[in-house]
């Protein structure tokens, strides 16, 4: 059995439920066109990102397409600099669109605040939103649970359960010690490392996590990267693994790179790591969480939904991929059983 086989949601009545695909979309649309037929008011939408355009706003930009429901996007990106938020919330404020999209946990609460402690004076209360590729949550204080927000926000979770993460990485290749780094001014990150640092303990594995030290504007410092490395490496860790972490995103080839020169192998919490250079992860397509969102922005624009009664949710299944050119060249092939389920990701492999 697939390590990932708990993950597959099963709903009331039998049977599976799977998000659509890009291709799934596009099915769609074919299949009723009299919907999208229907003349449609365009929506303005603010965009707010932390380090540019992803395959996430990709994928929502390619369902409201899909579904010809027009939409004008307006951008702003912080630059990874959350100093930037009060600004962004003025100029929301000043634009007055009828939907607001906040990418990740730093943004996300910079915009909307958390569910306990929401400031009118800091933050976007009276235009619906929807968040995008938030780890947790409820663990972030975005929502107080993901069955409701109990306010005008809803949004989608990327991140497979940390547990099965584990469970997939052990399948791959056993361990006892889990090196780690992160971004310590980035909550979404202090959060999986607390996780994993429980299961460390009922699991009986040791986690040697490792913080980027911060600056004195309080932000994390890379350039001792290759460093923090080589010392994990050198005290015996057995996997490097990569938390959902925004900072570390940035650095992650050259930090990939040196650990593959290390023989250390690094499972990956988001594909946007797998792409990068990490040997295997359970991840969330980016652009199936984009399109996702966008499925909760259309029921709240064009199906009149309260965002409160549309519940938190991640996709239904989660993918085990794993990079061949990086298994090559550290000949570390994946068991064979795993063949059978993973997704194999080769760019190396001749058309």
């Amino acid at each position: 059995m697939s390590p990932l086989a708990p993950l597959e949601r099963s709903r009331p009545g039998g049977g599976r439920r799977r998000f659509l695909s890009a291709a799934g979309a596009l099915a769609l649309t074919c299949l009723a066109p009299g919907v999208h037929a229907q003349a449609r008011r365009p929506v303005r939408i603010a965009v707010v990102t932390y380090r540019g355009r992803t395959r996430v706003e990709d994928g929502f930009e390619a369902y409201l397409a899909a579904r010809r429901l027009p939409a004008e996007i307006l951008w702003h990106d912080i630059d990874r600099d959350k100093a930037r938020l009060p600004g962004v919330v003025a100029e929301i404020r000043r634009q007055s669109p009828d939907l607001v999209y906040t990418w990740g946990t730093t943004v996300s609460l910079g915009v909307l605040g958390s569910f306990d402690a929401v400031d009118p004076a800091r933050h976007i209360v009276d235009i619906p939103a929807v968040f995008t590729l938030v780890a947790d949550p409820v663990g972030a204080g975005l929502v107080p649970s993901m069955a409701s927000s109990g306010r005008r926000v809803t949004g989608v979770s990327h991140m497979a359960p940390v547990d099965a993460q584990l469970r997939a990485m052990r399948a791959y290749r056993p361990f006892r010690r889990v090196g780690l780094i992160y971004s310590p001014n980035e909550k979404n990150s202090r959060l999986v490392v607390a996780q994993v640092a429980e299961l460390g303990r009922r699991e009986g594995f040791e986690l040697m996590a490792r913080p980027f030290p911060l600056d004195d504007a309080g932000r994390p410092d890379g350039s001792g990267a290759a460093e923090m490395i080589e010392a994990l490496a050198a005290d015996g860790a057995d996997w490097l693994y990569l938390p959902p972490d925004s900072y570390l995103t940035t650095l992650a080839a050259d930090v990939l790179a040196r650990a593959a020169e290390r023989r250390l192998p690094t499972f990956a919490s988001t594909e946007a790591l797998v792409k990068a250079g990490a040997l295997t992860g359970v991840v969330s397509r980016y652009e199936s969480v984009g399109q996702f969102t966008a499925f909760k922005a259309e029921q709240i624009l064009y199906g009149g939904r309260d965002p409160a009664s549309i519940p938190v949710e991640t996709l239904s299944r989660f993918s085990l991929q794993v990079n061949l050119p990086v298994a090559r060249r550290m000949d570390m092939p994946p068991p064979l059983a795993m063949f059978d389920y993973a997704e194999l990701i080769d760019p190396e492999a001749p058309a």
